[in-house]
Parts: structure tokens; sequence; C-alpha cells
């Protein structure tokens, strides 16, 4: 995605129907952050082409980290091909 405002729902929903699938990656704690909005709009917007659960890979829900601790609180990309491959196995 290239903004957030406004979100594009046209492209991610062509993506859905053409894939199947959804992982969304940010790097805002999970709960409230922008992934969850996008989460549910394509739940709501595609559900019936979803042929597994949307999943989310974000930072944790704790106070962002010291700079020194940075690495580990961000997704990075093991995190992030663990939920594709998991979302391949639903």
């Amino acid at each position: 995605m290239r903004s957030l405002s406004p979100i594009d729902d046209d492209t991610l929903r062509t993506s859905v129907e053409r894939t199947g699938r959804l992982v969304v990656a940010h790097e805002a704690s999970q709960t409230a952050g922008v992934g969850a909005e996008i989460a549910a709009r394509m739940q709501q917007q595609a559900f019936y082409m979803l042929e597994a659960p949307i999943l989310r890979v974000t930072g944790y829900d704790t106070p962002y980290p010291a700079s020194r601790l940075e690495e580990d609180w961000l997704p990075g990309l093991d995190r992030i091909l663990e939920a594709v491959d998991q979302s391949f196995t639903h």
C-alpha cells in the first residue's frame, strides 16, 4: 500500500480475490493498529474469497523498546514468512 489515508480497499480486495489470503505486516503494536482496520475491512468486503484466516504480523503489545531491543520487537522477515507459510497450511 502506498498510503493509509485513504486506504485503497479496491487494490486490497483484488489481491485477496486473486490469492484467497491476506497477511498484514506493520511495525506498530497489534492492538488497535492500522492492520486491524485493514483486516476488518477485508473480512467484510472479501470474506467469501478468503481461503485462510487473515493474519497480522506486528510489533508486540508492549511499550516501544529501547533502540538496542528494537530489532527484536519489530516484525522481521522470519515472522512474516512464518505467517505466509501458516496461511497456506489452513
